[in-house]
């Protein structure tokens, strides 16, 4: 895994629980040295919600620059977007 300051993103390729991550979905990585040390990588969940996920779930991506806007653009939109409550 490559060391950045600024945002990452990644695929997720395994869950263990499907309701928080989805397999195939892109997700954006928030630095955390501390967890990438313990193999580990501080991602924004399905719920918008960071947590920490072991590295091996995700498959790391280095998007270009114009994509990666774009991704942080989507992604703040949807975690500003409330949640439908759920049943």
């Amino acid at each position: 895994m490559t060391t950045k300051t600024s945002h990452q993103f990644d695929i997720c390729v395994k869950t263990e629980d499907p309701d928080l991550l989805t397999p195939r979905m892109i997700y954006e990585i928030l630095p955390d040295e501390s967890a990438a040390k313990s193999k580990y990588v501080r991602v924004l969940d399905n719920e918008g919600e960071d947590y920490l996920y072991p590295a091996s779930f995700f498959l790391f991506v280095d998007f270009p620059l114009a994509i990666q806007r774009t991704l942080r653009k989507v992604s703040s939109q949807l975690t500003a977007t409330p949640s439908p409550p759920r049943a």
